[in-house]
């Protein structure tokens, strides 16, 4: 009997929306992205759904943005993504919980034991999502006068990786025996010191921490540059994404899964899962009108900027309710002009439109019925676009109720979804092995070969 491929669905939840206008949006919490209350029932209404994971994203310095498009962002303050993700392990029971943390500005100890803490407070439901951490602002925050190089920062991200991971080995899963007869709490032959010394960290270990119940935590990787690709390709288990299209999504797919092939990991251990921004309606006309309802809650004049910096070319002398007319090329990205104009083509959108799109959310949107966008989700996992999606909800609380209440039962009867749970970490939720401790697990295959 051949079992249905079936999507994997994440939410993406720091901030709880990345729309600009999801906290004006009516009917929406303005306080969504920084209430513990209603956080907590976002979490479990996605466990209820089954979702694979909630998902934090993290900034480590207010973001680089003009004062005037600044003060109407909902993302100025949110919670810190250990400390709420260790809250809601209590919480929920299931769903999984994936932290953003960066390479570049912390150390491996700390993230280690964050993590590997993490994991065994939800009884094996934690997920890391390394990066490195783009804005330059963060590095005034942590002692330094500009940002470390995009090169440097890829390779001091793959030593990271390689100490994280063998601190997690520190330990035997079965190095506690907590004999109380002879009084040895542990085997200290089943204890590993790493003692790693490297180009960029010098860490010597253990880690003070039993091993994880996922053996590691889930490992997220979020980049697309050209480094990004082949440390997902080496290291990741799931990656975050924004392909714009699904030509695009398989183009990613495809280079990602093939670069596993070829240093030995099975591409079926890494499962690719772009943001999609969903937006559920009665009918298509319906869910786009509420599309065209959030943009027009951007603001002009960070909307304005948006669309100029999109096309490389000031927009802002133009009429802002006429279509947008021919537009000389420019030395911008070529690519990203091209997308404008076929947006303003195929919606008919005007030039406050268009520039509202492009401040609100502009990357890959399912914008229907939830049987139109099931439509569309199933084409992606088909066509190997993609493992599944990471959701972006349009604002809260109506935008998360719609796709849990309407989309997820549509794709539930298609086969494309569960319909409960079939294990208890993250790693049963996504099909991931359990690594196996790369330390101990030699030892005991030596000892076997002697005997």
């Amino acid at each position: 009997m051949t079992t249905q491929k079936q999507l994997h669905l994440g939410a993406f939840m720091r901030p709880v929306s990345l729309h600009t206008g999801a906290w004006r949006y009516p009917g929406a919490y303005p306080d969504a992205n920084f209430n513990f209350g209603h956080i907590v029932s976002f979490a479990q209404k996605l466990e209820a759904a089954k979702f694979d994971a909630f998902f934090m994203a993290d900034h480590l310095a207010v973001l680089n943005m003009p004062m005037e498009a600044l003060k109407r962002s909902h993302t100025v303050t949110s919670f810190e993504p250990f400390t709420l993700l260790s809250a809601l392990a209590a919480l929920t029971s299931r769903i999984g919980l994936v932290a953003t943390a960066s390479t570049t500005f912390d150390e491996p100890y700390h993230l280690a034991r964050r993590f590997a803490s993490l994991d065994h407070i939800s009884g094996g439901r934690a997920g890391w999502n390394i990066v490195t951490t783009s804005n330059p602002d963060a590095a005034l925050n942590f002692g330094r006068d500009a940002h470390v190089e995009h090169g440097e920062r890829y390779e001091r991200a793959r030593e990271f990786y390689d100490v994280v991971t063998g601190l997690w080995d520190s330990f035997a899963d079965d190095a506690f025996t907590r004999d109380v007869e002879s009084g040895q709490f542990f085997d200290p032959e089943k204890m590993h010191v790493l003692d790693h010394k490297g180009a960029d960290l010098s860490v010597r270990g253990p880690l003070n921490i039993a091993r994880p119940p996922q053996g590691w935590p889930v490992i997220v990787q979020a980049g697309q540059s050209e480094p990004g690709r082949q440390l997902a390709a080496e290291t990741a288990e799931v990656v975050f994404c924004a392909p714009r299209d699904l030509t695009a999504g398989q183009a990613l797919y495809a280079d990602i899964k093939g670069r596993m092939g070829k240093i030995g990991r099975s591409p079926d251990h890494l499962k690719i899962l772009p943001a999609a921004f969903v937006v559920i309606g009665d009918s298509v006309q319906e869910a786009r009108a509420k599309r065209l309802k959030l943009d027009s809650l951007v603001h002009d004049d960070s909307a304005i900027a948006s669309l100029s910096i999109a096309l490389g070319h000031d927009v802002s002398g133009l009429d802002p309710d006429q279509p947008l007319p021919d537009i000389p090329d420019t030395n911008a990205s070529k690519s990203s002009r091209e997308q404008v104009l076929k947006l303003a083509r195929e919606e008919s959108l005007s030039v406050r439109q268009l520039a509202q799109r492009y401040g609100g959310y502009s990357g890959l949107a399912f914008v229907g019925t939830a049987e139109s966008v099931a439509d569309q989700m199933a084409e992606w996992l088909h066509e190997k676009g993609s493992d599944g999606f990471n959701v972006v909800f349009p604002y809260l609380p109506q935008g998360l109720d719609d796709v849990v209440n309407r989309l997820v039962p549509e794709l539930q009867q298609r086969g494309l979804f569960r319909k409960d749970y079939q294990g208890k970490t993250l790693r049963d939720h996504l099909g991931l092995p359990r690594p196996e401790n790369r330390f101990f697990s030699k030892r005991m295959n030596d000892r076997k070969e002697q005997a």
